[in-house]
C-alpha cells in the first residue's frame, strides 16, 4: 500500500527501475562487481557520457568515474559504493536480490546500503546531461567499501591525474537525508601468537598461546578503560569516546595439549581527533616487554586488516554549508559507522555524508530504502544539479 506524495514521487522516478536492476545483481563483496559496473558504463554511455573504469590488480573488480559538464574546477562528487554484505544463514521473506515494494519500502540487499543513492545519482544523470552546467557533476562509484574502504583508494590515486579539482564530495550512505559532517575511524588488526606444544602434564616445558592471547586481549582492555577516561569526549557522537575492543578469539587444540596457536581480532573506533597509531604502539609495546617466558619468547605476529579515517568536515566549507541547505536537516552531525568521506578529505576534497535510508536496515535481512527516502534523495540531487548552473 502507498501513501503521501513523496512515495508517489518516487514511483513516478527514474531512481526506482534503476534500483531494482542494481539490485539485481549479487555484489556481495567476495564477488566480482564488473556485471554492475559494466552495466552503468554502459548506462551512461547511452547517455553520451564516457565513464572510465578503475579496475583492481586482479581485474576482476573495478570502479566508476564519470564526469557531465565542464571540466574544471568546483565540481560536485556523487559517491557511492557497489558492494554489498553477505545474506547468508539470514532470514529473508523474499529473494534479497530481487527488488520488492510492499507498504511504501523498496525490499533487497543494497537498497538503503547503498544502491539507493547510486541509483538516485544516476538517474538524475540524465537531467545534468540536459542542464546548462558552468560547473561538473562527478560519479564516482567503487568496489569493496564494505571489507575496508578498498577500492575507493584506487579511485583517489586515478583522481590525482586529473586537471581539475572538485569541490566536494557527497558520500550516499544511509543518512536519512541528514547531513552528517563526522564520522569515526577504524583500525583493525588480526594479532597470531604462536607458543610451543607439549603434553599438557609437562606444561612448563611448553609456551602456552592461548594463555600469552589472553594477557595481551586484558591488557587491550585495560587500555581501551583507559583511554575512555582519559579522552576529551565528543558529545556529537551517540558513543561520544574511542572505544577498543576484541572481537574474536580462537585458539588450541585438545583439552591435553599445551596450546601452541591462538588467533584474535580486535579494533579501535577512534575519533577523528585520536591517534589509533599511538594506541597500537601501546599494544606493541606490552607485547616486547611482557609476553616472554624463562625458556622463550612467545612469536606474535600483527596484521592489519582495516584502516580508514574518521571524518570532521568544517561546517563553515562553502561546499558543506552549501548542501547543508539542500538536506533536511543537519542533525545527527556526527555518526558511529565508518564511511570513504574520510579518505576523501584526507585527499583534500571536503566531504560530507548524505543519503537515503536509514542505517538501522543496513545488513540486517528484509533490508529495506522506504520510497518516500528516495523522492527525498531525487528533490537533494535536483538542487545540487541546479546549483552548479550558476
Amino acid at each position: 500500500m502507498l501513501t503521501g506524495t513523496r512515495e508517489k514521487a518516487a514511483m513516478a522516478s527514474a531512481t526506482l527501475p534503476l534500483l531494482e536492476t542494481l539490485i539485481g545483481f549479487d555484489t556481495v563483496s567476495r564477488n566480482s562487481n564488473l556485471g554492475l559496473i559494466e552495466w552503468l558504463r554502459d548506462h551512461f554511455a547511452a547517455l553520451g557520457v564516457s565513464a572510465t573504469l578503475v579496475t583492481d590488480k586482479t581485474g576482476t573488480k573495478a570502479n566508476l568515474w564519470a564526469t557531465i559538464g565542464p571540466e574544471v574546477d568546483g565540481g560536485i562528487i556523487l559517491s557511492g559504493h557497489t558492494d554489498v554484505v553477505p545474506v547468508d544463514g539470514q532470514a529473508w521473506t523474499s529473494d534479497p536480490f530481487k527488488a520488492v515494494i510492499r507498504d511504501g519500502n523498496l525490499y533487497g540487499r543494497g537498497a538503503c546500503d547503498m544502491k539507493g543513492f547510486v541509483a538516485a545519482a544516476t538517474a538524475i544523470a540524465e537531467t545534468a546531461r540536459n542542464a546548462p552546467l558552468r560547473r561538473p557533476l562527478h560519479f564516482a562509484f567503487s568496489y569493496d567499501e564494505e571489507v575496508g574502504c578498498i577500492g575507493v583508494r584506487d579511485l583517489l590515486t586515478f583522481l590525482d591525474t586529473l586537471p581539475y579539482r572538485p569541490a566536494g564530495v557527497i558520500v550516499g550512505e544511509p543518512t536519512e537525508m541528514k547531513i552528517v559532517l563526522g564520522h569515526k575511524g577504524k583500525r583493525a588488526w588480526c594479532c597470531t601468537v604462536k607458543g610451543h606444544a607439549v603434553h599438557s602434564s609437562r606444561a612448563p616445558e611448553g609456551v602456552n598461546a592461548v594463555e600469552g592471547a589472553a594477557r595481551l586481549i586484558a591488557e587491550i582492555a585495560g587500555i581501551s578503560a583507559e583511554v575512555r577516561r582519559n579522552d576529551q569526549p565528543d558529545d556529537g557522537f551517540d558513543v561520544p569516546f574511542t572505544t577498543l575492543l576484541t572481537t574474536v578469539m580462537e585458539g588450541g587444540m585438545s583439552t591435553n595439549t599445551v596450546p601452541d596457536l591462538a588467533r584474535f581480532v580486535f579494533e579501535c573506533r577512534h575519533l577523528p581527533d585520536t591517534d589509533p597509531e599511538a594506541i597500537f604502539a601501546r599494544i606493541q609495546a606490552f607485547t616486547d616487554t611482557n609476553l616472554a617466558t624463562d625458556r622463550q619468547r612467545a612469536e606474535i605476529l600483527f596484521e592489519e586488516i582495516t584502516n580508514y579515517p574518521g571524518l570532521a568536515a568544517d561546517p563553515a566549507d562553502g561546499f558543506v554549508a552549501a548542501m547543508s541547505r539542500f538536506a533536511c536537516t543537519a542533525v545527527p552531525p556526527k555518526v558511529a559507522y565508518g564511511t570513504e568521506a574520510g579518505l576523501f578529505q584526507r585527499a583534500g576534497i571536503p566531504a560530507l555524508v548524505c543519503g537515503p535510508g536509514s542505517i538501522a536496515q543496513a545488513h540486517r535481512p528484509d533490508e529495506f530504502c522506504a520510497l518516500d527516502q528516495l523522492a527525498a534523495c531525487d528533490t537533494f540531487l535536483a538542487q545540487v544539479v541546479e546549483s552548479l548552473t550558476v
